[in-house]
C-alpha cells in the first residue's frame, strides 16, 4: 500500500489496490472482488481502507453541476472538495452550513461520515443540509435519494461510511454570509467546570464554539484550556489579509517528535501564550488551522497515530470527562490536538450519525502499540459506562461490543450495504459484534 492511499493516521497499514475513476455515466466499474469508494482519504483509521480489496478513487468526479446564488443551492459531483465549494461561493455570499476541521474533504466523504463542525448546536451535522444525491449501486441501479425521496436509502447512506454504494453527485443547501470574516473571541479557562459554564453561555450567543484543552494538566488545573467562539462578520475596515499559502512537512521522521516532554512543553506554552481576546479572522484561519500545514500527519513518525473521539451524554459528561482526562494525564500519552465541545439536540439523519446531545472530546495519540491500545480500551470503558459512544470515522481499533453499543442500528445498515462494498473497519467491527 502506498502512502497516497493510506489512512490519514497511517495506522493500520493494510494491503489494497486503487482504481482512479474519471468516468461519469458509464455505470459501476467492472472490478472483481470487494471495493470501497474513497474520497480524499482524510478518515483517520480503517473506515477508508479496503483490506485486500480495491479502492474506488472518486476524486476525478470533481465537476460543479449548478449553483443558484439567489437561493444558495449547489449541486456538484461527489469528488469536489469542500474548499473548492468555499472558493466558489464565499465571494457570492454563501458558506457551507456545516464544515469539519479540514476543507480537504470531498462532498461524498462528508456525506458518508455525516461530518460535524463547531456549530452543531445551531445547524446539526452535514447530512441535515443535504437536499438530495444520486446513489449508484453495483447492480447498476441509480437511486435518487433525499429526506423525503427514498428516505431509507438516504438515512443509510448519510453516515453510512460509503457502504451502501457510490454517491456520484449531491445537492446542498448553503447559508448566507456577508463575507469571509469571523468575529472571534478567545477565552482562557482554568478547569473543566469553567468550560461547561462558558459553553452553556456561548451556545446561546455564538454560531461557532470549540475549546482546546491541555490533556496533561492535573489536579486543580484538570481540563484547563482555551475557548474559541465566533460569529460571521461583515468585511472589516482597515487592512485584513487572507492567510498565506500552506507549508508542507517535507518528510516522515523515523521517530515521532511528539512525545511526553514535547507535549508538556507545547501545552504549557500554548495555554500561557499572550493573545488578544477579540480578533477578526479569515474563515481559513478559524475553521482550518491545520490545513496551513500540509502533510502534518507526518509529524507522528513512521508508526503513525490514532485519533480518539467520543461523546458522552450531558448528565454524565462532567464526571466522565474528568475520569478520561485523569487517565490520559496519568498515562502520559497526551495530545496537543485535544478538542472539546458540546453537541446540540438536533438529531442526525443517518443510521450511523455520530453526533448526539452531550460533550465530545477528540484527541490524537502517537501510536506506540499496546500501551496506546490499552489506554484507549480504558477510555472506552469510561465512555460506555457513561452511556456514550465512539466515532467510526476516526477509529482504528474499537471492539465490536463498543461499536454495537454506540450504533444499535448497525444491522439495518448491514442489510442495505451494497454486496460488492466492504471496508476494513466494517469487517472488523461487525464480525466482532456477531460473536
Amino acid at each position: 500500500m502506498t502512502d497516497a492511499y493510506a489512512s490519514w493516521g497511517h495506522y493500520p497499514k493494510l494491503p489494497q489496490r486503487a482504481v482512479a475513476l474519471s468516468w461519469r455515466d458509464q455505470g459501476w466499474p467492472a472490478i472483481a472482488g470487494e471495493v470501497l469508494p474513497r474520497g480524499n482519504g482524510r478518515s483517520y483509521g480503517d473506515s477508508c481502507l479496503a483490506d485486500g480489496g480495491t479502492l474506488l478513487d472518486v476524486r476525478g468526479l470533481d465537476r460543479f453541476i449548478a449553483f443558484d446564488p439567489s437561493t444558495g443551492r449547489l449541486a456538484c459531483e461527489a469528488g469536489v472538495l469542500l474548499g473548492d465549494i468555499l472558493e466558489l461561493t464565499v465571494p457570492k455570499g454563501w458558506f457551507l452550513a456545516v464544515t469539519p476541521g479540514t476543507r480537504l474533504v470531498t462532498v461524498g466523504g462528508a456525506i458518508a461520515n455525516d461530518v460535524h463542525g463547531k456549530n452543531h448546536h445551531r445547524r446539526g451535522s452535514f447530512g441535515n443540509h443535504v437536499l438530495r444525491f444520486e446513489l449508484l449501486r453495483s447492480d447498476g441501479r441509480r437511486i435518487l435519494c433525499g429526506p423525503d425521496l427514498e428516505p431509507d436509502w438516504f438515512c443509510s447512506t448519510v453516515g453510512g461510511l460509503g457502504l451502501t454504494g457510490l454517491v456520484t453527485w449531491a445537492e446542498l443547501q448553503l447559508i448566507r454570509v456577508e463575507g469571509p470574516w469571523l468575529d472571534v473571541e478567545t477565552l482562557r479557562f482554568p478547569d473543566l467546570d469553567a468550560f461547561f459554564a462558558l459553553a452553556a453561555e456561548s451556545d446561546r450567543s455564538h454560531d461557532y464554539t470549540v475549546a482546546w484543552i491541555d490533556c496533561l494538566a492535573r489536579g486543580q488545573d484538570l481540563g484547563r484550556g482555551l475557548f474559541m467562539r465566533a460569529n460571521h462578520a461583515p468585511t472589516p475596515s482597515g487592512k485584513h489579509e487572507a492567510p498565506r499559502g500552506a507549508r508542507r512537512v517535507p518528510f516522515t521522521p523515523p521517530v515521532s517528535p511528539v512525545n511526553r516532554l514535547t507535549l508538556r512543553a507545547f501545552n504549557e506554552l500554548y495555554y500561557r501564550f499572550p493573545r488578544s481576546r477579540h480578533s477578526i479572522q479569515h474563515y481559513l484561519t478559524y475553521f482550518y488551522p491545520l490545513d496551513s500545514i500540509l502533510d502534518w500527519n507526518r509529524l507522528y513518525g513512521q508508526r503513525g497515530f490514532v485519533q480518539y473521539q467520543c461523546v458522552v451524554p450531558p448528565g454524565s459528561a462532567p464526571a466522565a470527562l474528568r475520569r478520561i482526562l485523569d487517565l490520559i494525564a496519568a498515562d502520559g500519552q497526551g495530545s496537543f490536538l485535544s478538542v472539546l465541545k458540546l453537541f446540540g439536540t438536533m438529531p442526525g439523519c443517518g443510521l450511523l450519525s455520530f453526533p448526539r446531545p452531550g460533550a465530545t472530546l477528540a484527541l490524537d495519540f502517537p501510536f506506540r502499540g499496546e500501551p496506546t491500545l490499552g489506554l484507549l480500551d480504558r477510555l472506552d470503558r469510561v465512555v460506555m459506562d457513561a452511556g456514550g459512544g465512539v466515532y467510526p470515522a476516526k477509529d482504528a481499533r474499537m471492539s465490536g461490543e463498543v461499536f454495537g453499543r454506540t450504533f444499535p442500528d448497525w444491522e439495518k445498515l448491514e442489510s442495505m450495504r451494497d454486496p460488492k462494498v466492504m471496508s476494513a473497519f466494517w469487517r472488523r467491527v461487525t464480525l466482532d459484534a456477531r460473536r
